[in-house]
């Protein structure tokens, strides 16, 4: 006989929006007005804070809403969070290697290739939390997806697409910003705000 678990009112969406909040708005901000200028220091400082909020908060949230679908099922009657859970695990996983990329000074043009599956896995999460009626989180994954087609250019050389990914990352980290409030507003007072 198998052990059962009480489902769960609280995966922990609020961790994973933080982090990848934080880390777009620390690398658009960059990216938007050039300040700090880039130089070998500001690129150790933009890969630490992007391994651990953006990489971290993610890779964690993923892993255990993950770990409450399909080992625990605690999470089991919102099945929207399957795709809650692969977004989180990827995009922390990928925030691992973007920011040990940039802390290394390492050649950026093979983000091309990671720029076309990230916007493939946007567009994804953008179709089903639309289709599942949750348009505030389907509207980040267009924001995404917006980020990964201007790094695409910017991957090919085309460095004039730096300030527009950097205003796209700091729009999508205050987005990231509400969700991350509305989510602990209603879970933790009892808000009812669009999440």
């Amino acid at each position: 006989m198998g052990v059962t678990f009480a489902a769960s009112q609280f995966p922990p969406l609020a961790l994973g929006f933080f982090g990848l909040g934080v880390g777009y708005l620390i690398w658009g901000t960059q990216e938007l007005f050039g300040f700090p200028e880039r130089d070998e220091r500001v690129d150790r400082s933009l890969g630490v804070w992007g391994l651990w909020m953006p990489g971290f908060c993610q890779l964690v949230t993923g892993l255990i809403l993950f770990v409450g679908l399909t080992w625990f099922q605690v999470f089991a009657s919102d099945k929207i969070l399957y795709m809650a859970a692969l977004a989180f695990s990827a995009y922390g996983i990928h925030w691992f290697a973007l920011g040990w990329n940039r802390y290394r000074g390492n050649d950026p043009r093979p983000n091309v290739g990671m720029s076309v599956a990230f916007t493939v896995l946007s567009a994804l999460g953008a179709t089903v939390f639309f289709h599942g009626g949750d348009w505030p989180v389907g509207l980040l994954f267009i924001g995404l997806a917006a980020i990964y087609v201007t790094d695409f250019f910017i991957a090919l050389g085309a460095d004039l697409f730096e300030p527009i990914l950097g205003l796209i990352r700091v729009v999508t980290g205050l987005w990231l910003m509400y969700l991350m409030s509305a989510v602990t507003l209603n879970f933790a007072a009892g808000f009812h705000l669009t999440v």
